[in-house]
């Protein structure tokens, strides 16, 4: 691959580090103006949760974004990521802002444009959208991302030919930067981006999101619409997961934030105690009402260093329910060890209720400001399940088990076994002050959402 431009042939922005990408920090008429002077040749990307998450897993698509001459912070979850650390950005370059202003100032500059990638017709659908805002914009070629690009030089020979100084490669993460990152020592045009999304935005491809007018009639309303649906869908743990990395991986300072951690703990739950008390007496009134038996169900589970606690929780089930628990195991909706199943028959009425909002969970505040659990942390699991945990498993017992953490905001049942330790163990080697606050705050979302409850 091509190794980045040197100092000396282009600006030297201002940069952070995140996850050990050099992100540009500088406004967008900083970073256009940087782009589009003589004689610079750039191969730009652009950086969000998803790609952080994706370049976690592929040591390929990370060294294509090592080795771009810029990476530009593109999404709240680059913010918030960056913010956890101590550190501002001076402006986010989201592509659908940045990458028209950076064309409309091409244009005025005599520059052209190359559109590639998205479904055939989706590039020149983007080029009329792009024509029609940008006057003097000149589109020198189109060519979609699947046919189009089925011969390799073929593609590259007529965006050369082309004449183009821009190239925008719409392919979506990872294969557009793995694309121009192979290519881009033989491509003509001196200024090469990917641009994901991009072209099927611009060419109305989008389907509508609920009630709200197409992206292309009302952008800031669709991202603010359409942001929390990423930040759920991407990688099923999405944001939660990027932002347990980004909160950094050191793990010098495990002594103060287990010291943090206790004093918020004793500080919101004895609030909560307080602030619950009318709604934790009519729960366990209904509770007693709906079936006999207790109003509190209690169960040993494994805490922190596999040391064995009882944890309380408003009684959910039928009094016998341990007892049929085999009967109904191989019933389970979820993947791997832990049981989960959406149809349980020992779930009384209430119970349902109950759990659709995680108010059977409450009673675990007295196990909180017990010093059994914590606020934030891994589920504590039951004895069974960790005698079956496979080794890396293991490491989720180094600290107290939570109330709520990455596996409660991100889909809670809907996500398998294997899925919910590598949330744990990033958490784990993440954690913080300022991320516990925000999966708390996180958690309240996905309690109205009830995804994954039952």
């Amino acid at each position: 691959m091509r190794q980045p431009l040197s100092p000396s042939a282009t600006d030297l922005l201002p940069r952070r580090s995140l996850m050990g990408v050099s992100l540009v920090d500088a406004s967008a008429p900083a970073v256009i103006a940087a782009l589009l002077s003589p004689g610079k040749r750039s191969r730009v990307a652009f950086l969000n949760a998803h790609c952080s998450n994706v370049a976690a897993q592929d040591a390929v698509y990370a060294d294509a974004l090592a080795t771009a001459d810029m990476v530009l912070p593109d999404g709240i979850g680059v913010e918030l990521g960056l913010r956890m650390r101590g550190q501002h950005l001076t402006e986010n370059l989201n592509g659908t802002d940045f990458t028209p202003a950076l064309l409309a100032e091409a244009a005025s500059r005599g520059m052209s444009v190359y559109l590639l990638g998205g479904q055939p017709g989706v590039a020149e659908g983007a080029a009329r959208t792009l024509c029609a805002r940008i006057p003097g914009l000149r589109v020198a070629g189109t060519r979609d991302g699947f046919a189009g690009m089925a011969d390799t030089d073929a593609t590259i020979a007529d965006i050369n030919a082309s004449g183009a100084d821009i190239l925008l490669v719409a392919l979506g993460v990872p294969a557009q930067d793995l694309w121009l990152a192979r290519h881009v020592d033989r491509l003509a045009p001196r200024l090469t981006l990917g641009v994901g999304a991009l072209l099927d935005f611009l060419a109305g491809r989008v389907t509508r999101a609920p009630g709200l007018v197409r992206k292309a009639r009302c952008e800031w309303l669709w991202r603010l619409a359409m942001e929390p649906r990423r930040m759920a869908r991407r990688y099923i743990m999405g944001n939660p997961l990027f932002l347990a990395r980004a909160a950094g991986s050191a793990v010098a300072a495990v002594e103060p934030v287990a010291v943090l951690g206790r004093a918020l703990d004793i500080a919101v739950s004895g609030a909560a105690l307080v602030m619950l008390a009318p709604l934790l007496a009519l729960t366990a009134l209904a509770v007693r009402l709906d079936s006999p038996g207790p109003v509190l169900f209690r169960q040993i589970r494994v805490g922190r260093d596999g040391q064995p606690f009882t944890m309380v929780k408003f009684r959910s089930m039928r009094t016998d329910a341990e007892a049929l628990r085999a009967d109904v195991e191989a019933g389970s909706d979820r993947d791997g060890l832990c049981f989960k199943a959406r149809r349980d028959p020992r779930i009384t009425r209430v119970g349902r209720v109950l759990r659709r909002f995680s108010i059977d969970e409450l009673p675990q505040i007295l196990n909180v400001l017990r010093g059994d659990m914590s606020l934030v942390g891994p589920r504590p699991a039951l004895p069974a399940e960790v005698a079956a945990y496979p080794d890396r498993a293991l490491a989720r017992l180094a600290v107290k088990p939570g109330l709520t953490g990455i596996w409660q905001v991100s889909g809670r049942a809907d996500i398998g076994f294997e899925k919910m330790i590598d949330m744990d163990l990033a958490y784990i080697r993440s954690r913080s002050l300022g991320l516990d606050l925000l999966l708390l705050a996180l958690t309240a979302r996905a309690v109205v959402a009830g995804r994954g409850a039952y």
